[in-house]
């Protein structure tokens, strides 16, 4: 790993896909200049933490939870959203570790989820073509030319609204909201009329005889009164990635602080690509999404360049294929690189492989696809004798109608009832805690 990272226009030059095109390049260069000099989001140790979680979880000593939203925007930016989308997070990190009997390691796709990539740069609608909305950290979703055009002032605000964001997550986690002994007043509001919620009222009534035995012997762990919790995106846009790179003074590495966890996309893995050539010279935990068009070959090659020091905790793939084809692609996969003797954490995204519009015309995923991938995932790695390293779910800790099924029986005429999300339909959090439970019967499954 290099002590320096290659300049924005030698990364450019190699051809960096999913970039925006922004109309006034001095304009980037501002505002660029003004994100070098700003604080670090997160911290290089911080970041050496969550590497040793994640090498835990390739050795398959722990569990991986990372969710949150597909595209956040600074509109949502609310002490309410962030609480809402953590408490699901630690509800659904308690039946993992409770049910699944084994230490959970959480992430959060949050502070910092703010640019997505797309099939085309160009939307049409009515006759009207305008730049495709690239997420709030390029332009914005509303259909008009003003909207639409590519902002670089939006990096910066990318910048304070990730900083707000963690700085909510960092109060609720140490000041007391992460206490298992709150396991009880997370469960509020439409989720404990649910059959998912009246489960997790059971759970948690267990989990508080255990720790009324704990109170009784005199055991006042500090575990139990905070969570460690991580922050992790893609880092997608060059220009902001870049100028949140700092050099660590304890090791004079390269640290990308604007997150614990960043990962190269399915759009933006190129070998000899500008994010590739990026990310193999910062030093935090990295991961690397894998579709059905990957081989083998190619996984062992991006490990060889992303992590040429075969680091455990350094890299974890991601992979996505969608439920009708991972247990054709994947096995293959894992096998090859296994042999390799390949140190790498799997993950598995069982979101953006089952994506199709509705009859309603609503971009949306079947909870019983899903799932289906999902279980998929836990057969191959079961098959090969592998670990299968955790989930990666989009998700949010309100009662949205984005996904078809599950026990609230959403159908595709009830997607209009609430649909928010402004890219990926996610899962709401009856059905979050749905998928978290019969995960952890999974993970007993596995760990028996």
């Amino acid at each position: 790993m290099s002590s320096t990272v290659p300049d924005l226009a030698a990364l450019h030059a190699l051809g960096a896909a999913q970039q925006p095109t922004y109309p006034d390049a001095d304009a980037v260069a501002a505002n660029v200049a003004r994100l070098r000099t700003m604080p670090p989001l997160v911290f290089a140790g911080e970041c050496d933490d969550l590497k040793a979680k994640m090498a835990a979880v390739s050795r398959g000593e722990a569990f991986l939870l990372q969710g949150g939203d597909c595209a956040e925007t600074f509109a949502e930016v609310t002490a309410d959203n962030v609480r809402n989308k953590l408490r699901v997070l630690l509800q659904m990190a308690v039946i993992l570790t409770y049910a699944g009997s084994v230490p959970v390691v959480k992430l959060g796709r949050l502070a910092g989820q703010y640019a997505k990539p797309r099939s085309s740069d160009m939307e049409t609608r009515d006759g009207v073509t305008l730049p495709a909305y690239r997420g709030d950290a390029v332009n914005g979703f509303d259909f008009t030319p003003e909207s639409r055009i590519p902002d670089p002032t939006r990096l910066l605000d990318v910048y304070n609204a990730s900083a707000a964001t963690l700085n909510l997550v960092r109060a609720f986690v140490t000041g007391g909201y992460a206490d298992l002994r709150q396991v009880h007043t997370w469960n509020t509001d439409f989720v404990r009329t649910s059959v998912a919620g009246q489960r997790y009222e059971a759970l948690a009534g267990e989990i508080d005889k255990a720790l009324g035995f704990m109170d009784a012997i005199g055991v006042d762990a500090d575990e139990l009164k905070r969570v460690d919790f991580h922050s992790s995106h893609e880092a997608l846009l060059l220009e902001y990635e870049h100028a949140m790179t700092r050099i660590d003074s304890r090791t004079e590495k390269p640290y990308n602080v604007s997150g614990h966890f960043v990962w190269i996309g399915e759009r933006t893995r190129q070998l000899d690509g500008a994010h590739v050539e990026y990310f193999r010279h910062i030093a935090n935990p990295i991961g690397c999404k894998l579709g059905p068009s990957a081989s083998a070959d190619d996984a062992i090659a991006l490990a060889e360049k992303l992590n040429p020091d075969n680091e455990e905790g350094r890299l974890t793939f991601i992979t996505r294929f969608g439920a009708g084809k991972i247990r054709d692609g994947l096995p293959h996969l894992v096998e090859k690189v296994t042999a390799a003797g390949i140190k790498v954490a799997w993950v598995c995204d069982p979101m953006h492989g089952n994506t199709f519009e509705s009859s309603t015309g609503y971009k949306t995923r079947r909870f019983d696809d899903v799932i289906d991938e999902v279980q998929g995932f836990f057969d191959v790695h079961r098959a090969l004798g592998t670990w299968p390293g955790g989930v990666l779910v989009e998700m949010t800790g309100d009662d949205v109608t984005e996904c078809i099924g599950g026990g609230e029986e959403i159908d595709e005429a009830g997607l209009a009832h609430r649909y928010e999300s402004v890219v990926d339909p996610r899962l709401n959090r009856v059905q979050s805690l749905e998928l978290a439970f019969l995960v952890a019967e999974m993970l007993r499954a596995t760990t028996a």
